[in-house]
């Protein structure tokens, strides 16, 4: 796999069928191994060890409805009272970030109602937080750090 714009992390791995399959330490399961499962999995190693947030309000690959359509969010994080700090969107590397990934995490956000977004291809990060009461968006030089 492609190396990313994140520290080395080690992963577990397997091979089963001629597939390789990668250890997610949230769904406490192997999963397919994607350039996509390869980013989101740098993305969650990123959040515990060098953001440390807590892996008990974390949740991978959830269904959502978004205007009457089911969609999985990749990445989100809650707060112990149940409102999300983070929700993140995560695309292969090859994948540009586009006007067209900032519309898909907006639009998951008017259900999620996050404070804070994070879109990576895992080459480049872009980070920024709602602010609701001028309805616009503050961009991040990098991710504030959790609190409850």
């Amino acid at each position: 796999m492609q190396a990313l714009n994140f520290p080395i992390y080690e992963f577990r791995f397997k091979s089963n069928e001629n597939k390789s399959y990668i250890f997610d330490v949230i769904r406490k399961k192997f999963v397919v191994l994607t350039p996509e499962e390869w980013v989101r999995q740098h993305v969650i190693h990123f959040l515990l060890e060098e953001k440390k947030y807590p892996k008990s309000l974390m949740n991978v690959e959830r269904r959502i409805q978004v205007n009457h359509l089911i969609k999985r969010y990749d990445i989100v994080l809650y707060r112990s009272d149940g409102s999300i700090f983070l929700v993140v969107e995560c695309k292969a590397p090859h994948v540009e970030i586009t006007q067209e990934v900032f519309d898909q995490i907006a639009r998951y956000n008017m259900t999620l109602k996050a404070e804070n977004l994070m879109i990576t291809n895992g080459l480049k990060h872009i980070f920024y937080q709602i602010n609701g009461e001028k309805k616009a968006y503050i961009f991040l030089k990098e991710l504030p750090d959790f609190y409850l």
